[in-house]
């Protein structure tokens, strides 16, 4: 029994339980025997490539951790991934522009997986005005971050706890899906920022993933906006 083997099974057993699953359930979804998924997760046999690709399939563990899994188990990754600054994503990239221009005179953006600014188009500016916190426009700005900082946009969002509790469930929903260690951090961290009203109760908002409210104080005027969210 090895380190890689003992790790292996232990991600495996991380990601069945993250997925709500028994041994039993998984066991069957794979078409094995639960007493040899019970010896791939303690260490006591070593799966093979196609057994550990097979499992996470089952398990519909995103790409990125299929690699960590493989590694674990002692393979190499199956899955490339190539940074937004390769050469060869350049035509991504401008199409990318061409879609935040397209949606001018309202505002576009575009993020990376853990919520970074890759790009926006012109009409965002009224959104940083008065950021009293400067660091939070260093690069890379992180949008949600930006949003609910009490020295960012926070303080002129009109309905602050209504917006950051979509984008606190919307996180946690992502943060379930990935088992991202950066996206949890980050989730722990926003949900240490105010919430807006003292002594307040969380507000439910009802699941919706194509509209939702932002209204922003800008001047003496409120902006409202709802939000779209493209993945790609």
């Amino acid at each position: 029994m090895t380190t890689a083997q003992t790790s292996a099974g232990s991600l495996i057993r991380e990601w069945r339980t993250r997925r709500r699953m028994s041994q039993l359930d998984l066991a069957m979804e794979a078409e094995i025997s639960q007493r040899h998924l019970s010896f791939v997760e303690s260490g006591r046999a070593a799966p093979s490539r196609d057994m550990v690709l097979h499992l996470a399939e089952q398990l519909s563990m995103p790409l990125r951790q299929r690699n960590q899994l493989l590694l674990a188990a002692g393979f190499a990754p199956s899955f490339g991934e190539r940074s937004l600054t390769d050469t060869t994503m350049a035509p991504a990239m401008a199409a990318v522009e061409i879609v935040l221009k397209g949606h001018e005179p309202f505002p576009a953006l575009a993020v990376d997986r853990h919520w970074n600014l890759i790009s926006a188009n012109a009409a965002i500016a009224p959104f940083l005005a008065d950021v009293s916190e400067a660091s939070l426009l260093t690069p890379p700005v992180n949008v949600l971050r930006l949003s609910l900082h009490p020295g960012g946009i926070a303080p002129r969002i009109v309905n602050l706890q209504e917006w950051r509790t979509h984008l606190l469930e919307r996180l946690k929903h992502q943060n379930d899906a990935s088992g991202d260690a950066v996206l949890i951090e980050l989730e722990r961290e926003l949900r240490t920022y105010p919430s807006g009203l003292k002594g307040s109760r969380p507000v439910s908002v009802e699941p919706n993933p194509i509209v939702h409210p932002l209204r922003l104080a800008h001047g003496d005027q409120v902006l409202s906006f709802i939000s779209t969210i493209t993945v790609f």
